[in-house]
């Protein structure tokens, strides 16, 4: 039985040969003159990237040979220009985005041999940051702990979640299904617009609106929760949700809708029966997408939270909030050095991992999704 890693791993080698049989077919149809013209291109840019990357004061010069070259590329033979463009900014972001990553595990190295620990007689490079709770920058012992963050970082993600999936999904469904016309095109640009605003606005209000009346209500000391720090994140990623999940459920064809109808069924029915099962990967991308914007949020905890990197007592208490992963970073970046700034890069590693396995999931969800209707994986 194929698995999801072969299922992928398919997938990139039929387009990594597709590409390169692409490649083979432009190079033997274009003309000499215009491959010298993109050969220069590529050189040239390449040179660029050295060069910046060796901080040379020389970058300049091949980066203003790269733009002479498209210049005359695209006003002699533009179509050409334009592929080899395209394909190197794919290269490009390719590379970006893996210089990114080798950065962030670079500079969270020394940081992780400083909290090696040893468990059953096996030295664990980081283990020490993982099992004891205790982050202090400042006075012996030092300690990196990134315990009371993820912590922080789950109850955020959990409350945001339990907030923005089941609105988010409610109300893509309403305007798929239910609402008028009429008023899907007012509603649905108007949830797209509320994407649009900062989230340190949104931070603002629930630090000034929320956090006093809530620090009144539930007579707690100070300001700061996990519940209404998730409340707010998850009003901030119910656009994306509604969003996304109402573009899925929209592609589902009208066709299975009325040949449901016409067996009898209620409206409901196919809503819950053929509707929501039809568009369930686009449906499940939507909801990670949300979830991705909770774990990935900065300046909204950042401005609700406390700023105190340790464990609310006890564990599921949400009235109190401390800290999460990317407050630490957004608080702590400015005046960081030595190994508290290489505490803060294994934050972004953390962050990154997480991310990447979401993006897995989805992966996995959509595939599973595809055999389970008899699509091609």
């Amino acid at each position: 039985m194929p698995t999801v890693t072969d299922a992928l791993g398919g997938r990139l080698t039929d387009a990594l040969g597709a590409q390169r049989r692409r490649v083979r077919e432009f190079v033997d149809e274009t003309e000499p003159p215009a491959l010298a013209i993109i050969s220069a291109m590529t050189l040239s840019l390449l040179a660029t990237l050295v060069g910046f990357l060796a901080v040379s004061d020389l970058t300049i010069v091949p980066f203003v040979v790269f733009l002479t070259a498209a210049g005359i590329g695209w006003f002699r033979y533009q179509e050409e220009t334009a592929y080899t463009i395209a394909l190197m900014m794919t290269v490009s972001t390719i590379l970006i985005l893996g210089l990114i990553i080798v950065f962030i595990f670079r500079e969270s190295v020394p940081v992780i041999r400083y909290e090696s620990a040893t468990a059953f007689g096996i030295t664990v490079p980081g283990l020490r940051m993982f099992i004891q709770p205790n982050w202090d920058a400042v006075s012996p012992p030092i300690r990196y702990s990134m315990v009371p963050m993820i912590h922080g970082t789950v109850m955020v993600t959990l409350i945001a979640s339990a907030v923005a999936a089941p609105l988010g999904v409610s109300a893509a469904l309403f305007l798929s299904e239910i609402a008028p016309a009429t008023v899907r095109e007012v509603v649905k640009p108007g949830v797209e617009i509320l994407a649009g605003i900062p989230s340190i606005v949104y931070g603002f209000i629930g630090f000034t609106v929320l956090g006093p009346w809530a620090s009144d209500q539930f007579q707690t000391t100070g300001q700061g929760s996990y519940l209404f720090v998730g409340i707010v994140v998850g009003l901030m990623a119910l656009p994306t949700v509604v969003s996304v999940a109402e573009d899925a459920l929209s592609s589902v064809p009208e066709s299975m809708k009325s040949g449901s109808l016409a067996m009898g069924t209620t409206d409901w029915q196919t809503m819950t029966s053929i509707t929501l099962p039809a568009a369930f990967s686009g449906v499940s991308a939507a909801v990670l997408l949300g979830v991705g914007r909770a774990i990935g949020e900065t300046m909204a905890a950042t401005v609700m939270l406390r700023g105190v990197p340790r464990l609310t007592e006890p564990l599921v208490n949400v009235f109190y909030g401390q800290e999460t992963l990317t407050s630490i970073i957004a608080r702590n970046y400015g005046e960081a050095d030595g190994l508290q700034m290489d505490a803060l890069f294994v934050a972004g590693v953390i962050l990154f991992v997480t991310v990447l396995v979401i993006s897995i999931g989805a992966q996995y969800i959509e595939w599973r999704m595809h055999k389970r209707l008899g699509g091609e994986v």
